[in-house]
């Protein structure tokens, strides 16, 4: 799989680096922001969450046009928009802005995660897919771990120049890369093995065999029909699942930056740097935890059990926190853990959907799970609101990925997921790595 890995995982994942860049970076624009515009924390909580409300709208219609126009062209137009959303937030003025600016942006992005989960179930057989999605999704907190930092000091370096707030040079300079990088993939993709001339004939054709059994195996394991994933509980319970975690995982991306400059003395740029670490050690715990469950084929235990840890994690953070310290290494070790089943996530949906079904399902579970998208920031600044500090805030993201810990150890499907027996003799493409 290593010629495979070379040419369409380095794009993705800059891809993907570069659009929760986008996403997320408000966190640290509220360090700045929120004065300027004179925003509460409830007020930034809802323009943190509005996001997803229109990315919620928009998910699933993305989706099927993706599959309608395919995914080289699909994938292209969301990064494309959503770069000049995000650029164009740099001369917001108001609350009321702010809020329609990132309801666009959420329009702009919807679609993406699900469409490139997708986009990998076409080239990636089941035994190797939670390890490539773990090696893309790995931007999602490596975007963090290098955007902290970075946008601390874009809003440092460039306060004032040119008139402009250094929260409003910070939207321009990580938005810049979105345009370019629509451009690059529409000539770069390919939508589907068959098309690929960059394999040989060899190659090309033990792929497309070996993805043909994995269709057909997933058939039989589930369903190819969009209307018949609506009607399967287990979606909706994955849906659940991802809600429950995303409860945790956004309430911390989001508000981390805040609750650092609460409970100390730290600089913009020091806040930055500290803001990375949990999300670094979370994204060293997803690729060893991914590759381990791909070695085992196991997902359940692999999913649940690191968010046991992120559990108890907050737990404890949540109780310590009147030591910043104490209470800052609980929150490194519950990231580690909520991080760390992300790639095992998504590479569960696959073993039983396919064709539009896989589309369909895919998109309703990422649907369901982004209301946690709005939920969690908007809660969590409504608490913190009412209260004097985070601690009430943590025991709810606590409380969520406790649920998500119940859900995924009660998951249906056998510990062990079938996947297609491996073809004798396949070319150097799908044996390099075994």
């Amino acid at each position: 799989m290593r010629k495979l890995t070379a040419h369409l995982i380095p794009l993705l994942f800059i891809i993907w680096f570069v659009n929760y860049l986008d996403r997320a970076n408000i966190g640290f624009a509220a360090l700045q922001m929120n004065k300027e515009l004179g925003l509460t924390p409830q007020m930034f909580g809802f323009a943190a969450g509005i996001f997803y409300l229109g990315y919620i709208i928009f998910e699933i219609p993305s989706n099927l046009l993706m599959r309608r126009f395919g995914a080289r062209t699909w994938i292209a137009r969301i990064i494309f928009t959503w770069g000049l959303v995000s650029i164009g937030q740099a001369w917001i003025e108001s609350p009321y802005q702010l809020y329609s600016a990132r309801f666009l942006l959420g329009v702009a992005e919807a679609g993406f995660l699900p469409g490139v989960m997708y986009y990998l179930t076409y080239w990636f057989p089941a035994e190797y897919r939670a390890k490539a999605i773990g090696q893309v999704y790995s931007a999602n907190t490596l975007s963090i771990v290098v955007g902290a930092p970075l946008s601390s000091i874009v809003m440092s370096m460039s306060d004032q120049m040119a008139g402009l707030s250094g929260w409003r040079w910070m939207f321009i300079v990580e938005g810049v890369p979105a345009v370019v990088l629509g451009i690059v993939t529409f000539f770069y993709l390919t939508n589907r093995p068959i098309d690929a001339k960059w394999l040989s004939d060899s190659e090309r054709g033990w792929l497309v065999t070996r993805m043909e059994q994995d269709r057909k195996s997933a058939e039989k394991l589930g369903t190819s029909s969009f209307r018949v994933a609506m009607s399967k509980p287990i979606v909706w319970m994955l849906g659940l699942l991802y809600f429950c975690i995303g409860i945790g995982f956004f309430g911390v991306s989001v508000w981390l930056p805040q609750v650092l400059k609460q409970m100390s003395s730290l600089s913009l740029i020091q806040i930055g740097f500290v803001n990375a670490i949990p999300f670094l050690l979370g994204t060293i715990a997803m690729l060893v935890n991914g590759k381990h469950s791909d070695r085992t084929r196991e997902r359940r235990w692999h999913l649940a059990i690191p968010l046991a840890i992120g559990t108890v994690g907050l737990v404890v953070s949540a109780m310590t926190a009147g030591n910043p310290l104490l209470s800052f290494c609980f929150i490194c070790i519950a990231t580690t853990g909520i991080v760390g089943a992300l790639s095992v996530f998504w590479a569960v949906p696959s073993t039983f959907l396919s064709g539009a079904g896989a589309a369909g399902g895919l998109a309703l579970i990422n649907t369901i799970s982004a209301f946690s998208g709005f939920t969690a920031p908007y809660l969590i600044g409504w608490i913190r609101g009412m209260t004097e500090n985070f601690t009430a805030a943590t025991y709810v993201m606590a409380g969520g990925i406790g649920v998500a810990t119940l859900l995924a150890a009660l998951l249906p499907y056998p510990d062990r997921f079938r996947t297609a027996e491996m073809p004798i003799g396949a070319p150097a493409l799908g044996s390099e790595d075994r």
